[in-house]
């Protein structure tokens, strides 16, 4: 015998919405890369008073990629090329880029995880640049493409925070990239050195860079970064490590 039961089903409660909320980005003054540009333009009127009242630029003497003296034991020459430039438009571009991708990522970063990404990024182009070309090479684009890389990184890895400007942000990544690049194929621009850069600041970025979440109860919400120092160590070593590595394949 079977037993029918009437009456209407309880009500479904209903889904809660994402809801959008407003967080105040990190307002960190960007003071390494304040130091680093001015730092930058000295050792450039460095190089003009040396070739003006000496005839010869020292400071590029002593500082430029010379795959030859690197070869004889001249190492720091891996990272001094950031520091040096061949003309004044050289120069002025390097350090706008600095300037505009500079402000914005040592925010994110904070002072110390951004000077790593710098350096090991300008480590990693002239890397590439010993191993793959041949003569002298200077100018902070090594840097600067490790930079690139870094905000594509960035957004990427942040996406769900930022929603469509991600992905607008590493659209324009992707675009600055290939311009520069191709631009790179004309004579007498180093583009192994770019390209070793952006896998240099890529990689750091990938293991090191900030990845924010949204924390606190409303209205006091505020980021907080996942990302452990260990990682951030884990990040610096693995890069340096791997184009450390390539680096003794062309010195021994």
């Amino acid at each position: 015998m079977s037993e029918m039961f009437s009456g209407q089903s309880p009500q479904e409660e209903p889904v809660p919405q994402p809801q959008t909320v407003r967080v105040a980005m990190p307002s960190l003054a960007p003071t390494a890369t304040y130091v680093i540009l001015g730092f930058t333009v000295l050792v450039y009127l460095l190089q003009m008073a040396s070739t003006m009242m000496l005839g010869d630029d020292l400071p590029l003497m002593f500082g430029a990629r010379v795959t030859g003296l690197m070869r004889e034991g001249q190492w720091w020459r891996f990272l001094t090329p950031v520091f040096l430039h061949g003309s004044v438009g050289h120069i002025f571009f390097n350090m706008y880029a600095l300037l505009s991708l500079g402000s914005f990522l040592e925010r994110q970063f904070g002072h110390g995880r951004f000077l790593l990404l710098y350096f090991l990024g300008g480590f990693a182009g002239n890397v590439f640049s010993f191993l793959l070309t041949e003569g002298y090479s200077v100018g902070a684009s090594t840097a600067v493409f490790g930079l690139v890389a870094a905000e594509g990184i960035f957004f990427y890895q942040n996406r769900k925070l930022f929603g469509g400007q991600a992905k607008s942000a590493i659209s324009n990544a992707i675009f600055i990239i290939a311009i520069n690049l191709f631009i790179g194929l004309s004579p007498g621009i180093d583009n192994w050195g770019h390209l070793g850069g952006l896998f240099g600041g890529a990689m750091f970025a990938w293991f090191a860079g900030p990845n924010w979440k949204v924390a606190g109860i409303f209205p006091d919400f505020h980021l907080e970064d996942q990302r452990e120092q260990r990682e951030v160590m884990m990040g610096a070593s693995v890069t340096v490590l791997v184009f450390g590595a390539l680096a003794a394949v062309g010195l021994f």
